[in-house]
């Protein structure tokens, strides 16, 4: 049974407690924290999230990751894209898990990495203020050089997901500086000096204010859209944007703001962009970001598994003109519970989800 695509899930492996979570938000925090507190804030709102098969997981447990790797192959998926986060001056948060793969060489499953180079700041990570708690920050050819050898054993390793032949290595935010240029030459470099085949850089474009063209322009080989926002950038009338505004001029807040996944979901691919042999289109299950922020956040209301099948559908369309290598679509995401996009199967859907995805992926 073969494969229309190359499905590969963005991971996120904040499940297990750290010292920083500790001090920022009480001890034993992990996203699940923000997962069980969560509340409807209208009728109809899907919260609280609970998980079914793999349950209230520590990543710490290797057979947690088993589990979640065997379920991931059985529906289709490739491989884990595990968030990376690298602050610079030698400061990496949430390692574990990953390290653990890479040092027992357990799961047999494939995987990339995806560098999360941004600042924390409160209110994104659901604090009540927008305070900075960690600083993401481009220290120079020293640090890009640890950066590089810290994580040289994951490449080195045979499970490491490639592209044409070279190791698909993600950049959250290619325009955030233009140290990032910097930083990619540097490893290329590396990768001759150590014998790699060569990275595959992709840059993540999810802020639709900035076009491709700015991220192709930084010099990487291939570009992630995760249009997300495009309903509400684009394509929102000019009612919907002035309810928007006057709801945060009386509450000092936009609020949670509900759009129907059935709207949001036609805008989260552009053919005549993601048909192109360099851009990887994402697949989107859903999105609620009320776990975290609280009353503020989106949320798409009415998500299905049938609704997304039809997105789905649409993503494979797109991309089967494109050579065997490129046919990749990402997941956003494998486990991002606190945010309502996730492919584990919760207590009202069960494995629905991953059914649609499977019915669509294998030919």
């Amino acid at each position: 049974m073969g494969k229309k695509a190359r499905v590969i899930a963005f991971y996120l492996p904040q499940y297990h407690p750290i010292a920083e979570n500790d001090k920022w938000w009480g001890k034993g925090f992990t996203e699940w924290t923000n997962v069980g507190k969560a509340k409807p804030l209208f009728r109809g709102h899907y919260q609280p999230r609970v998980p079914a098969d793999l349950g209230y997981y520590d990543l710490r447990v290797p057979e947690v990751r088993q589990s979640q790797a065997d379920m991931a192959r059985e529906y289709g998926v490739e491989g884990f894209c595990y968030w990376h986060y690298w602050f610079g001056n030698g400061k990496r948060l949430i390692e574990r898990p990953f390290n653990e793969v890479v040092s027992s060489g357990e799961p047999n499953f494939p995987f990339c990495l995806a560098w999360a180079n941004e600042t924390w700041k409160g209110f994104d990570h659901g604090l009540n203020n927008r305070n900075i708690l960690i600083e993401q920050l481009y220290p120079g050819l020293e640090d890009y050089k640890a950066h590089f050898y810290e994580l040289l054993s994951s490449f080195k390793d045979e499970r490491y997901i490639k592209v044409n032949d070279k190791l698909l290595f993600m950049i959250y935010k290619p325009l955030a500086s233009k140290e990032i240029s910097v930083f990619m030459e540097v490893w290329k470099e590396l990768a001759i000096e150590n014998n790699l085949p060569g990275f595959f850089f992709v840059g993540h474009h999810n802020d639709l204010r900035n076009s491709l063209k700015q991220i192709e322009d930084t010099g990487v080989d291939a570009v992630n859209t995760t249009r997300l926002n495009n309903y509400i950038i684009n394509y929102r009338s000019f009612s919907e944007k002035a309810v928007s505004r006057i709801k945060k001029f009386i509450w000092g807040t936009a609020s949670a703001y509900a759009i129907p996944y059935k709207i949001m979901s036609k805008y989260f691919i552009v053919p005549e962009e993601d048909k192109k042999e360099h851009i990887f289109p994402s697949i989107i299950p859903g999105w609620d970001h009320t776990p975290r922020s609280g009353k503020e956040g989106l949320v798409m209301t009415g998500s299905t598994p049938e609704w997304f099948e039809s997105h789905v559908k649409e993503a494979v369309n797109i991309i089967q003109n494109k050579k065997a290598d490129n046919k990749i679509i990402f997941i956003k995401s494998w486990n991002e519970w606190a945010e309502g996009n996730y492919m584990e199967p919760d207590l009202k859907w069960g494995k629905k989800y991953l059914e649609a995805l499977k019915r669509q992926i294998f030919e």
